[in-house]
């Protein structure tokens, strides 16, 4: 089986994969596609690449042994977990449906876990949160946001969170709220390390009310993350504008 034909395949699953090429250097033009599921590979270029594709997130231009290699994942589109059927969740799924991604609502109330409340999540776990993490297991292409101001909700939903690949952590509430939480999670024992990736209170510094803009804080928080970037305005970043992808 060629590449092509296996990138076709790809294209009907959800498998997540990298496609290595290289663009400038020997063997120009040369593939190599990197199955991480399979632990598979496939193409003429040299195998080494393949222990790359496990750190490679987004699709961009690498420099690798004098040769630039352009790499790009393929799999499903990221997700968002939300922790709590309220507005702002709802904003949150609407908000990351229109970025493509994969929406996720967890709430053990069932009277609130409705798809009246949340139309706009693709998911729906009435269950509590450490039985819904468990099933949802987030990986390092899943946002994870906590709404619920509860601690019988938020701390368990936190605790797996942080101590799964999730790409950004964040829970709504104040200071002094967020210094309680954290507190409680060090009982729950989670390490500085694990406890360092909340972001709380989430989101940017936008000036947010509604939960339509607050949905559009933390997203923009997310995305940044996502990218690595800080999110600050535009016109002060040091680097490219545009992530190279």
């Amino acid at each position: 089986m060629t590449v092509g034909d296996r990138l076709l395949e790809l294209a009907h699953t959800d498998e997540r994969a990298v496609l290595f090429t290289i663009v400038e250097g020997p063997q120009a033009g040369a593939r190599l596609l990197v199955l991480l599921e399979r632990n598979e590979t496939l193409g003429d270029a040299p195998a080494a690449l393949a222990s790359l594709a496990p750190q490679i997130e987004r699709n961009g231009l690498h420099e690798v042994e004098g040769s630039k290699v352009f790499a790009e994942v393929y799999g499903p589109p990221p997700r968002l977990v939300v922790v709590g059927a309220v507005d702002t969740g709802e904003a949150l799924c609407a908000a990351a449906k229109a970025l493509g991604w994969h929406t996720i609502c967890v709430d053990a109330r069932a009277k609130y876990a409705t798809p009246e409340r949340m139309p706009s999540a693709d998911e729906l776990h009435v269950e509590w949160p450490a039985e819904a993490f468990a099933r949802i297991r987030p990986d390092r292409e899943t946002a994870v946001v906590v709404l619920t101001h509860d601690e019988k909700f938020d701390i368990p939903a936190l605790a797996a969170a942080l101590r799964s690949e999730a790409f950004y952590v964040g829970a709504l509430g104040s200071r002094r709220a967020q210094a309680k939480r954290r507190e409680r999670l060090v009982e729950e024992g989670l390490t500085d390390a694990e406890l360092a990736r909340l972001r709380g209170p989430a989101g940017l510094d936008i000036g947010a009310e509604s939960p339509a803009e607050t949905a559009i804080s933390i997203l923009a928080e997310a995305l940044a993350l996502r990218a690595g970037r800080q999110g600050g305005p535009l016109r002060e970043a040091p680097g490219r504008i545009h992530v190279e992808r």
